[in-house]
């Protein structure tokens, strides 16, 4: 099965959270938690999405390998600028999966379309 979702003028955190739903079955009455999901999500119109200048600064992501001196902090406009729209809605996607064996799996299923 498919779902597929268009980004036109909508927030980031409200895509990345339909997504993650569907992902996770929230909108089937077979789902299960310990099974990954038949379907696939794609987004359409990645780059048109609506993120305020203030996001787009303020917005951190955090990384640290455990090395002493090597905490990085990127903000939401170096992703984008670097990788593109769809990296910002996977980081998103990611975060509002469950942190277990599956989320990996579930990810695959993501179809990010500029």
């Amino acid at each position: 099965m498919e779902h597929v979702i268009d980004a036109t003028g909508r927030a980031l955190g409200r895509v990345a959270s339909e997504a993650a739903s569907v992902l996770l079955a929230k909108n089937t009455t077979s789902g299960a938690k310990n099974v990954v999901a038949n379907v696939t999500v794609r987004v359409k119109n990645a780059s048109a999405l609506s993120i305020s200048d203030k996001k787009m600064k303020q917005k951190t992501y955090h990384s640290h390998s455990g090395y002493l001196g090597s905490d990085r902090a990127l903000t939401l406009s170096h992703i984008i600028e670097k990788k593109g729209h769809g990296e910002a809605i996977i980081r998103a996607v990611k975060g509002m999966l469950p942190t277990n064996t599956l989320r990996d799996k579930r990810l695959k299923h993501l179809i990010i379309e500029d």
